[in-house]
């Protein structure tokens, strides 16, 4: 017999272990170890290059140059955190730019960029900045979020995957040699 036994057969059986939590029906969407948060900042944060230091980056510049859908594409995948996809919103600017109001859909997307950083609206509001200098105005876009540890050519999920893992992949370790 057990020392705690009170001879009373009828006490209640311990209770069962809690089940165990049904995997969700979907698949979990990718998300940042640190999501980005619009920040609230008294003093405006200076942009990382001016607008017209387009020559920092040749080859966005260039492809800017050639066909600024594909840029301002990649740029608003990752200011809309993958919500919009580069294709569609190339699609959609390439279709703006032949009715010439591209500039109010692109400087919507400056605004997001500057209110997520803390930028400057500078050297004048974002629309003028995106009317008179659109490519300058992309490019300097395309450099911010590469200064913010972006890579926009690559998309939004490769850039989620790519900080989830703790940034950029580290050397492979090589062992000592061996001694005698």
């Amino acid at each position: 017999m057990c020392p705690n036994n009170t001879g009373d057969s009828r006490s209640a059986p311990p209770p069962a272990p809690p089940a165990a939590a049904a995997p969700p029906p979907y698949a979990p969407q990718p998300m940042l170890v640190s999501p980005m948060v619009p920040v609230v900042i008294n003093k405006p944060n200076q942009w990382s290059s001016g607008l017209c230091s387009c020559c920092e980056d040749c080859s966005s510049c260039l492809t800017t140059c050639c066909c600024p859908c594909i840029t301002f594409g990649q740029n608003a995948e990752i200011v809309d955190r993958g919500t919009t996809t580069c294709v569609g919103a190339g699609v959609f600017y390439y279709l703006l730019a032949h009715a010439c109001c591209c500039s109010i859909y692109t400087c919507t997307y400056r605004k997001k960029l500057r209110s997520m950083y803390g930028l400057k609206e500078e050297p004048c509001a974002d629309f003028f900045v995106h009317c008179f200098c659109h490519c300058c105005a992309i490019c300097q876009e395309y450099r911010e979020l590469q200064s913010q540890g972006f890579d926009p050519s690559v998309g939004w999920l490769a850039n989620v995957d790519r900080l989830n893992r703790g940034g950029a992949m580290a050397p492979p370790s090589i062992a000592a040699t061996m001694a005698r």
